[in-house]
C-alpha cells in the first residue's frame, strides 16, 4: 500500500492534480504556463518548497527580524556619523 501526503489541489487551467507543497513558479513550469497567467489556484501554493509551512514561517520570522536589526544597525551608524 501505498500513501501520498503531498496536498494536491485540480487545476482547471490544465485540468490536472497539481500539486501545492511547491511554489507557483515550479507548478508553472513543470505545467508550461506562460509568464503573468493568471492562476486559478493562486494563495493555494506553499511559499517556500521542499519544507513545512511551519519552518517556512520560522524562516521568514528570522528573516524579518534580521532586517529590523539590520535597519536598526544603519540607523545608529548614521546618527554616529551625523
Amino acid at each position: 500500500m501505498c500513501f501520498f501526503d503531498s496536498p494536491i489541489g485540480r487545476c482547471e487551467a490544465v485540468r490536472e492534480l497539481v500539486l501545492l507543497d511547491e511554489t507557483q513558479k515550479e507548478c508553472a513550469c513543470e505545467h508550461g504556463c506562460p509568464p503573468g497567467f493568471e492562476c486559478p489556484l493562486e494563495g493555494c501554493f506553499a511559499t517556500v518548497s521542499g519544507i513545512s509551512e511551519e519552518t517556512a514561517e520560522v524562516l521568514a520570522a528570522r528573516e524579518t527580524d534580521a532586517a529590523v536589526v539590520k535597519a536598526a544597525s544603519r540607523r545608529i551608524q548614521d546618527a554616529i556619523a551625523a
